[in-house]
């Protein structure tokens, strides 16, 4: 059904602008990396170096002209991230294109 709404939605889009697509839920770097440490399990640690520079001061995506398209998100970050990991988890079973290291 998310699919058929997808395709629906990006097939009457017809202008030549980028359309992004995001949640409009901000997060930092640091929640980022968090949420895939926790998903993926890793039980390192992170180290920021402050007394560099930050980068852009907001980091989130401006999906108004898709939502103006009549879509919205339905999965939340960690969702989308624990989902998109166990995708990618059973494809590397099924094939040689992973190669552990």
């Amino acid at each position: 059904m998310r699919q058929r709404r997808w395709r629906r939605t990006v097939k009457h889009y017809s202008g030549e602008d980028h359309v992004n697509v995001g949640s409009a839920e901000e997060v930092t770097i640091a929640q980022l990396a968090q949420v895939i440490a926790e998903v993926v399990g890793f039980a390192g640690r992170f180290d920021f170096d402050s007394s560099k520079p930050d980068g852009t001061p907001r980091k989130l995506l401006d999906s108004k002209r898709l939502h103006d398209l009549g879509w919205d998100s339905r999965t939340d970050l960690r969702e989308g991230i624990s989902r998109t990991y166990q995708w990618l988890l059973e494809r590397a079973k099924s094939t040689d294109a992973f190669v552990q290291a």
